[in-house]
């Protein structure tokens, strides 16, 4: 049945029994999106990498064409993390963005924030401890591993660990809504770092050294993404009104 995607029935965050479903977004047809669907399906941010420096195209380029090996998790932690990971951004099907790489190669060259909570350990033992919490959340349902605990499972402990609800175990050297704060940081940092989360909100990257020039409300350059959509859906009105 056709959606109406006008409406905001499709958006990540209508919960409970309003519909949601981002898949039901169109099919991406140029570049790459996390499971091919998104907004912008005509655009690929890839396009400028000729209008960008040689940095610029390089780092850019790599993060597609070279995902980190990983060397900080081991196996069992990473294939919890991974599945993680994917839950807190919705990933369910490919392609999909490889965040725990980017975020095992950040702790692995030892790339920290500069800050942490004073009642927290570093943040490479947060993130360990984290993985052993999850696994453990995950027993405490029937399963071997958060990684193979039902999606309806995985979800619910996702939301307990954001609400901070989790306790014993790992989680009694860790305060679980910090740590989630740890986490998610780096996880929507990597994620929002990758050209294919830029081909789905339609970000037109890196604008060096041509630059952005038309500025303002409702101005885009004839190079960044266009909307499939001529209305807002988050507000249900035509984006030219005033809020």
């Amino acid at each position: 049945m056709a959606r109406d995607f006008r409406l905001p029935h499709h958006l990540p965050q209508v919960r409970g029994d309003q519909g949601s479903d981002p898949r039901e977004l169109p099919r991406q047809q140029r570049g790459t999106t996390p499971q091919m669907h998104g907004r912008y399906p005509e655009y690929d941010c890839l396009d400028n990498l000729e209008h960008w420096d040689e940095q610029t195209r390089r780092v850019v380029a790599g993060r597609v064409e070279h995902v980190p090996e990983l060397r900080f998790f081991d196996d069992a932690e990473a294939l919890t993390l991974r599945a993680f990971c994917d839950v807190v951004l919705a990933q369910d099907a490919e392609p999909r963005i490889p965040v725990l790489a980017f975020v095992d190669r950040k702790l692995a060259d030892g790339r920290l924030d500069g800050f942490q909570f004073s009642d927290l350990p570093d943040d490479r033992e947060t993130w360990r401890l984290a993985a052993r919490g999850l696994d453990e959340a995950a027993d405490e349902l029937g399963a071997a591993s958060y990684a193979t605990a039902s999606a309806v499972n995985q979800r619910q402990i996702m939301d307990r660990f954001a609400d901070g609800e989790l306790s014993g175990g790992a989680w009694d050297r860790l305060d679980s809504a910090r740590a989630w704060r740890v986490l998610t940081r780096s996880i929507l940092a990597a994620f929002y770092s990758h050209p294919w989360a830029w081909n789905e909100i339609g970000f037109g990257g890196p604008a060096y050294p041509r630059g952005y020039a038309r500025l303002g409300i409702g101005l885009r350059e004839a190079w960044e993404g266009v909307e499939a959509f001529e209305r807002d859906p988050g507000r249900g009105r035509e984006r030219s009104e005033s809020p």
